[in-house]
């Protein structure tokens, strides 16, 4: 990943439903919710065996985004973190979300 965000452009191609279908494929446990009709988001939720655990992956996954200037909305809870990625300028997914939800996964697999 670069340290600029190459994903949050307002001219980033937004995936169709179609497409984010496809890319989903590629990945474990997430899945794809619309807001509204022209709206995807990708999202999964993180099990943890408490608080401290949950809050730990949630500043990694912070710090991970602020190296690539890329934000997800974080839900941090006992026991579990919601994850969302979608790119704001764009109101939908493109490519970079379906990436940054991979290194999310990386970062919760090295626990």
């Amino acid at each position: 990943m670069s340290n600029t965000c190459d994903y949050c452009r307002s001219d980033a191609k937004r995936l169709t439903q179609e497409e984010a279908e496809h890319e989903l494929k590629s990945l474990n446990g997430w899945s794809l919710i619309d807001e509204n009709p022209e709206k995807l988001m990708l999202q999964r939720q993180f099990p943890f065996p408490d608080f401290a655990s949950a809050l730990h992956f949630t500043n990694q996954v912070g710090e991970f985004a602020e190296q690539v200037g890329h934000h997800p909305d974080l839900y941090t809870a006992w026991g579990n973190v919601t994850v969302v990625w979608y790119t704001h300028k764009i109101k939908g997914v493109q490519v970079g979300d379906f990436l940054c939800a991979k290194e999310t996964d990386r970062i919760y697999s090295q626990g």
